[in-house]
């Protein structure tokens, strides 16, 4: 991956899936710190986009599930989500409160108009050296890295089997959900020179029959010792502690 800020981190990597989901309310500045002060490396957030145009850090495309209120977060502005979710954070207010650990921003919009005004927010704000860009279509890839030769791209595909085509298009790292991890693909990712970075848990709220058997960020010691085995160069869950307590550094590696 692009040198600088994760040339030098311990491996793997702890990424604090939603801020910390389970230190602090999912996506908050309170969950970014109690992440921090567990040790992690990263925090990862959410973004979407409100009614007024502004870049936010929420994980589900409507309020539902966090506030029991079903309006779509497209259709909602910031006032007024924040008068459901006080601690919600704007992108520029992530970029901040998430100094100086690194930044996954999991985009969950295709359109690549939501470029250019991510990419100014971290240039704005000398983040982009520490900052790593979560998109989930191979479009997307390809316009991010026209935009920007700098920015570390993290492709957050469906097929666990694309690392040839995301390698293509520019991205620097594939995400593998557990289930999925196993050595020959890791293996693929690697020879394709990108880095490799597990989900932890399940890619759904509520686990199906099967393993993992914990839902999405969630995790137990065998479902660590199972990760560590693999050797990847980060993790990703919610509550980074749990790779922490368990992780050996083996030293700088391809992030």
């Amino acid at each position: 991956m692009r040198p600088g800020f994760f040339a030098a981190a311990p491996r793997p990597l702890a990424i604090a899936h939603r801020g910390g989901a389970l230190l602090g309310p999912e996506n908050t500045a309170e969950a970014f710190a109690a992440s921090a002060g567990a040790g992690a490396e990263m925090v990862e957030t959410d973004l979407r986009l409100s009614a007024d145009g502004v870049l936010v850090c929420l994980h589900d495309a409507d309020l539902t599930r966090l506030a029991g209120y079903p309006r779509r977060v497209a259709d909602t502005d910031l006032a007024a989500l924040r008068t459901v979710l006080p601690g919600l954070l704007t992108l520029d207010e992530a970029i901040t409160a998430s100094m100086p650990l690194g930044l996954l921003l999991d985009v969950k919009l295709r359109d690549p108009a939501i470029l250019p005004p991510i990419l100014a927010a971290l240039a704005a704000a000398d983040a982009l050296p520490r900052s790593l860009l979560g998109l989930r279509d191979i479009d997307l890839i390809a316009a991010a890295r026209r935009l920007s030769p700098e920015i570390a791209i993290l492709a957050l595909l469906p097929d666990p089997d694309s690392v040839a085509e995301a390698r293509a298009v520019g991205a620097d790292g594939f995400r593998l959900w557990q289930g999925d991890a196993t050595p020959e693909r890791l293996d693929a990712v690697r020879d394709a020179g990108m880095t490799t970075v597990i989900m932890a848990g399940q890619p759904r709220s509520v686990p199906e029959p099967g393993y993992p058997p914990f839902p999405v960020g969630r995790i137990d010691a065998q479902g660590i010792a199972r990760i560590l085995a693999l050797g990847p160069d980060a993790v990703m869950l919610d509550d980074p502690s749990l790779l922490l307590s368990a992780r050996t550094v083996t030293g700088p590696s391809s992030i």
